[in-house]
Formats: structure tokens, C-alpha cells, sequence
């Protein structure tokens, strides 16, 4: 075969071989759907249908998305549902905090949906559910996957005060490819939030991921990369951008990476100099997430 695998416009390709995965345990992911839907709580595993649900859910792990599942932006390459979004649910952080809790998570990942319609735009709803985790469950690590905030410095500024161990935000592709696949975003935005956020706090670990597979080039690849290590980022992921559905908005794949094409990348990071390099065609930003901060962690103490 091939080292990558081109696609045929209109329509979903099948995938490549090395996306085969094992049969997850079912009984395991159904206990979890039920209690996620009992508690009224949503998880960008499902909204967004990450590829590794099985294994995650397995693991019983999953991450958590606040602020509802009703997105205020339609990204192109995104299955979130995007449209006009319900009133906050103020009793949001308790439920995230007791679910934490039950689960007895040594990591988390709370995420959302991007909300335009809040003046902060969901940053004090990230602080209130980081500091109830903090009160029931004091030992666990918590990471964070924000929206852009539009670069609002209080919102910025008020996620800081939360002290999350990780803040992580996401690129999401090459500089040509953004205003296509996240029309209501903007590259250079994306990165000055991830600056920003170092240069408020410099012990804070950043993150950020683009996914490939939107007919960047080599050279995009390269310069992405360095513009997320200009930033202070420490902690990179690069995944396979999957096409979610069939609908117009969702651009369809013009290519698939073979995992010796991630596992270069991988390599060039870390030469680079990113502390945390995960690169997979089923690596997503959550991915095994509590690897990354152990390893910035580690190299930082």
C-alpha cells in the first residue's frame, strides 16, 4: 500500500487498514451513556464523534463538554450541532464535579461548545466547574479545551485565576486551510490566545492540535509548527481529520496519512522543541491527555 491514501470527492471514503481498532466493551460504554445522560451532562466524544470513544469509554475515561451542545460557530470539518444555544445551566459545575467524582478521575478534560452569545463567552463557567472539581475531588488534574473567547483578556485572565494544569486550545489546521474549515475563527486569533495565556502565567502548560488531511502541504505543516512553538506552546497533538458526515458543510478528506507520515511529524516536534508530541491517525486533542502533562511535568520540575 501506498504510504498515504488520496480520496474521491463526493462522498465518505472508506478508511485505510490502520484505522482498525479492538472491539470495545459495550456493556462499559452503555453504563457510561446512561449515567452521562442521567446526570443531564454532555461529552464532546459523543457530540463530536471522536473515533476513540470505544477505547476511552472503555478506560472509562471521557471528556466532558459544558455550556450545553448547541454550538454558536459551524466549523466545516466539526459534527457539534451549531444554531442558537440554551439559557447556561447553572447547576452545570456541581453535576461535572459529582460525575468527576463518582468516576474517580485522576484527569480530566472539560471543554465546550464556543458560545458568542455570552459576554465572557463561557470563561466564568470554566472557572466555577474547575473550582468545584477542586472542592470533591482535590487530587484530580484538571485540563481545560477552550474555545477562542475572541481574546477577551478578562475571560483569559479569569480561566487563569481557576488554575487548571493544562490549558489547551486548538489551531486546528494550516494557516491557508482556516478560513475554509472555520470561517468564524481566525489563525492569527488562535494564536495570540495561546500567547496570551503564557504570558500571563508562564508555569501554565499550554496545548494546541491541528488535524491533516485538507491538502496541506509539507512546508504549511512545517510553518503551523512553528507558529504554535513561537506561541509557547508545550504540548502538541496532530491527528486525521475524518469527515463526520455527508452534509455540505462537512469538507470531505483529499487525504490519508499513513502512521509512518505521523510518526515523522512526531519526530520533527520534538526536535523542534515541543515538550509533548502525540501525531496518530487517531489522535485527538484529549487523547490520552494526562501523558502530555506528565511529561511537561516531569521536564519542567
Amino acid at each position: 500500500m501506498n504510504p498515504s491514501a488520496q480520496t474521491k470527492p463526493g462522498r465518505i471514503s472508506p478508511l485505510p487498514e490502520w484505522f482498525r481498532q479492538p472491539l470495545p466493551d459495550m456493556d462499559k460504554i452503555r453504563r457510561m451513556k446512561q449515567d452521562f445522560r442521567a446526570a443531564g451532562l454532555h461529552t464532546v466524544c459523543e457530540s463530536a464523534r471522536c473515533p476513540n470513544i470505544g477505547q476511552c469509554w472503555g478506560q472509562g475515561v471521557a471528556t466532558f463538554m459544558i455550556l450545553g451542545e448547541i454550538c454558536t460557530r459551524a466549523c466545516r470539518f466539526c459534527a457539534v450541532k451549531a444554531g442558537r444555544p440554551m439559557e447556561v445551566d447553572t447547576g452545570e459545575p456541581r453535576k461535572v464535579a459529582e460525575a468527576v467524582r463518582d468516576l474517580r478521575l485522576r484527569y480530566v478534560v472539560i471543554t465546550s461548545v464556543a458560545r458568542d452569545d455570552i459576554p465572557d463567552e463561557g470563561a466564568e463557567h470554566f472557572y466555577q466547574t474547575i473550582g468545584t472539581i477542586r472542592e470533591l475531588s482535590p487530587q484530580t488534574r484538571i485540563e481545560v479545551l477552550i474555545p477562542d473567547f475572541s481574546n477577551k483578556t478578562a475571560s483569559i485572565r479569569r480561566l487563569i485565576e481557576a488554575r487548571p494544569e493544562v490549558v489547551s486550545h486548538n489551531i486546528e489546521s494550516v494557516r491557508r486551510v482556516s478560513q475554509k474549515i472555520r470561517p468564524q475563527a481566525q489563525y492569527d486569533r488562535s494564536l495570540a490566545v495561546l500567547r496570551n495565556f503564557k504570558d500571563m502565567d508562564a508555569a501554565l502548560f499550554t496545548k494546541s492540535s491541528f488535524m491533516v488531511g485538507f491538502g496541506e502541504t509539507h512546508d504549511e505543516i512545517e510553518e503551523v509548527m512553528r507558529d504554535l512553538l513561537t506561541a509557547g506552546v508545550d504540548i502538541l497533538t496532530i491527528g486525521q481529520y475524518l469527515q463526520p458526515t455527508q452534509l455540505k458543510r462537512h469538507l470531505p478528506v483529499e487525504k490519508f496519512y499513513a502512521p509512518q507520515e505521523f510518526d515523522f511529524y512526531k519526530q520533527l516536534g520534538l526536535q523542534m522543541g515541543f515538550k509533548h508530541v502525540m501525531s496518530g491517525p487517531l489522535v485527538r486533542s484529549s487523547y490520552i491527555a494526562e501523558e502530555g502533562y506528565k511529561e511537561c511535568f516531569a521536564k519542567s520540575g
